[in-house]
Order: C-alpha cells, then structure tokens, then sequence
C-alpha cells in the first residue's frame, strides 16, 4: 500500500543544503546490485515504506527485499523510519543524493566505477523507455519541458571538466529551491528527472598503452 498522496504546501524558495553521501569502495560495491539502486531511488523519491510495500512495487518476495533493506542500511544509504506503526518497520533514506566520484586510479577501483555506472546505466535506460512510452499521454506543457538532446562540441579535458560542473552546479542550484524529494509539495509539482550523461565520443581517443591486447 503506497503512503497517502501529500497536500499541497508552499514552495520553498530559501536554499537548503543538501544531504548527500559519499561512499566509499565497500559501501559502493554494495549499491552496485540493481535491486538496492531500485529500492534507494523509491524511498527518495516517495518517502518511509516497509519491505512488504517495497517488493510488491518490485515484484519479489519479501523476505528478498527485507535482506536488500538491511544491505543498504549497514552501509548507511537507508534508515528506520519513526511511525505509529508497531506492527510494519518502516525505512527512509538517508540522504537525498550520492556522489560518486571518478575513479582516478587502475585495477579495482576502475573496475567498481565501471559496475556502478553499468548499474547506473541500466536503470536509467529503463526509466528513459517507460518516460518516452509515457510521453504521448503527457499534458502539453510537460511535453514542452521535455527534451532528448544530443550536442558535441570540440573541447579540452579541461574544458569538458567545467562545462560538466557548471551544468551539475546548475541543477544542483534549481534542488536546493525545491521541496525535498518524498515530502509535502505543491500539486501541480512533480518529481522532475534529469540526467547529465558527458563524455568523449566514442572511438575517438587512443587507447592506453596497453589496452589494445600488444
């Protein structure tokens, strides 16, 4: 049973700060599974739920998402939540974002930067079918703030860089406005997704030293 739909309030107009975590190998290793990336995005997204509301939204059991709740927990991306309810544990997360950066070094810390971003990847790719399979339905004005772009520019490493961070800085700045996500917000609010994919066009960079199998 989902949580009954919030009343409108007031939109917040004073930034906020953000609550975000930083995890680090082993707490990322375990976010790495599909299931915990589902179940952390909804309880963002929708607020406090028990594991018996989580697995019927994911078609599993529950005893398969209570072990995937405690996953989450004992790496510090979810906690209990307080409700009058004694019967039902209830779980919210823990912060609002997760901030993953780069991997700058070889071997395992490349290899657990790429399974999060192919865990990533893989979700987003979902999310993006089910929006376009939606978009016909979708009032004008929303189809009006929709977009599926696709720019390449000639740039540096460098350049790259801060055109990345001053478009994240964007997006971060129009967050601390808004009402936190799985919270009281207006009615005519919704969760609004947005997804910055940068990167060098592919096969147009050398391989390292290395890499082509020599």
């Amino acid at each position: 049973m989902k949580n009954p739909r919030p009343q409108p309030v007031q939109s917040v107009a004073t930034p906020r700060t953000l609550n975000r975590v930083v995890p680090d190998p082993t707490a990322l290793k375990a976010l790495t599974h599909p299931v915990r990336l589902r179940m952390l995005g909804m309880l963002r997204l929708d607020g406090p739920a028990t594991a018996t509301q989580l697995a019927v939204r994911l078609g599993l059991n529950s005893g398969a998402t209570s072990y995937h709740l405690r996953q989450l927990a004992q790496y510090g991306f979810i906690e209990e939540a307080p409700h009058a309810s004694r019967r039902d544990r209830w779980w919210r997360a823990s912060h609002e974002l997760t901030s993953v950066p780069a991997s700058e070094a070889d071997g395992e810390a490349l290899d657990l930067d790429l399974a999060f971003n192919q865990a990533i990847l893989s979700l987003q790719v979902g999310q993006m079918q089910q929006a376009l399979e939606e978009y016909g339905e979708l009032p004008a004005e929303w189809r009006k703030a929709s977009t599926a772009s696709d720019i390449i520019i000639p740039m540096t490493a460098e350049q790259a860089e801060a055109l990345t961070r001053r478009l994240t800085d964007i997006i971060l700045e129009a967050m601390r406005v808004a009402p936190p996500l799985g919270e009281l917000a207006p009615l005519d609010m919704v969760p609004f997704s947005i997804m910055l994919h940068a990167f060098p066009y592919p096969g147009r960079l050398p391989h390292r030293e290395g890499d082509d199998g020599s």
